[in-house]
């Protein structure tokens, strides 16, 4: 068989990203996601671990050893520069780790990438399609206070800071809709097919 499809997740917080990408893998599709493995290689990976410190100092770390997220955000967040440099940190350990995980992938039709920011398919990545999921603002909003300790304020502030659905619309090749009347399985399940058949060809 040859190299599986590569079908990219992505939408805002709170947009169920993570529930599509589990049914997609309840039917038997590896998913590779992003956002989990660069937390990973930031505190696993030796060289990444190495450029970072240099770039931002040994406080990167707490004192167990982990990567500081708070402190890291509150040097990058308030400075582009810095933040375009940490991500060229970063980005391209995570590119690496997900060719090198594809091509561990065998005999499957297609593979999923799920990831909050996400490129057209083809631009500057090796995405066959990208599927975008989106909800509307208040039901994203009401699944986040349930799931996080976080305020209503501090939600929509991060909501306003991401892509708008508008924006990522321009890179869907397909949307899936996560409103409280929409079913998502079915959504899914004909995606699926349509991967499988293109995977055949």
């Amino acid at each position: 068989m040859s190299a599986p499809l590569q079908i990219g997740v992505t939408g805002g917080i709170g947009s169920g990203k993570s529930v599509v990408c589990d049914l997609f893998s309840c039917l038997g599709i590896p998913v590779y996601n992003a956002d989990s493995r660069a937390k990973w290689l930031t505190n696993n990976d030796q060289k990444v671990r190495a450029d970072i410190i240099q770039l931002l100092g040994e406080r990167a770390y707490n004192s167990e050893g982990k990567y500081d997220t708070a402190f890291v955000a509150s040097l990058v967040f308030k400075d582009e520069i810095l933040l375009k440099k940490l991500n060229s940190i970063v980005h391209p350990a995570v590119l690496k780790d997900t060719a090198d995980w594809v091509g561990r992938q065998k005999n499957v039709h297609y593979v999923i990438k799920e990831a909050a920011i996400m490129n057209k398919a083809g631009e500057n990545n090796s995405l066959d399609f990208v599927i975008v999921v989106e909800a509307n603002i208040d039901l994203r909003v009401a699944r986040i206070l349930k799931r996080d300790r976080r305020s209503e304020s501090d939600i929509r502030a991060i909501i306003e800071r991401q892509v708008s659905d508008e924006e990522r619309r321009q890179v869907a090749d397909f949307v899936i809709t996560n409103n409280t009347n929409s079913t998502l399985i079915p959504q899914v399940m004909q995606l699926h097919k349509k991967f499988l058949s293109i995977g055949k060809n």
